[in-house]
């Protein structure tokens, strides 16, 4: 049974910064795209980031490209979410999520995921 759990969530600042970090329980972790989702209270949950296997290929959502990135270690079965220059509307529920092979943007690719970790920006 593959499991995704994150951590790393927590509360900051504006301005300051948080590395998420999603270990996957799987036996080939290279067989999974990567994905970070986030969802804040009373929206929907929206995509942030995915990554291909060999962490060659990126998308990030445009709201966060220049403040967030996504990477992975292979040899760990993890995949990282650095986040810099924290804003309050960056407050959610941050959701890891994999998917066979190829990457996508739309959560409704995804069949797996992990139970989230909050992260919170105080103005």
């Amino acid at each position: 049974q593959v499991q995704l759990v994150e951590s790393g969530g927590g509360l900051v600042q504006t301005g300051g910064s948080l590395r998420l970090s999603c270990e996957a329980s799987v036996r080939t972790f290279s067989d999974y795209a990567m994905a970070w989702f986030r969802q804040a209270l009373g929206k929907e949950r929206e995509f942030v980031a995915t990554i291909n296997w060999t962490g060659g290929t990126t998308l990030h959502a445009g709201f966060v490209k220049g403040r967030f990135t996504i990477s992975r270690d292979n040899a760990k079965n993890t995949v990282y979410l650095q986040m810099t220059s924290l804003k309050p509307e960056d407050t959610a529920v941050y959701y890891c999520a994999a998917r066979r092979f190829h990457v996508s943007g739309s959560r409704d690719d995804y069949n797996l995921w992990g139970q989230g970790t909050q992260v919170t920006v105080s103005s």
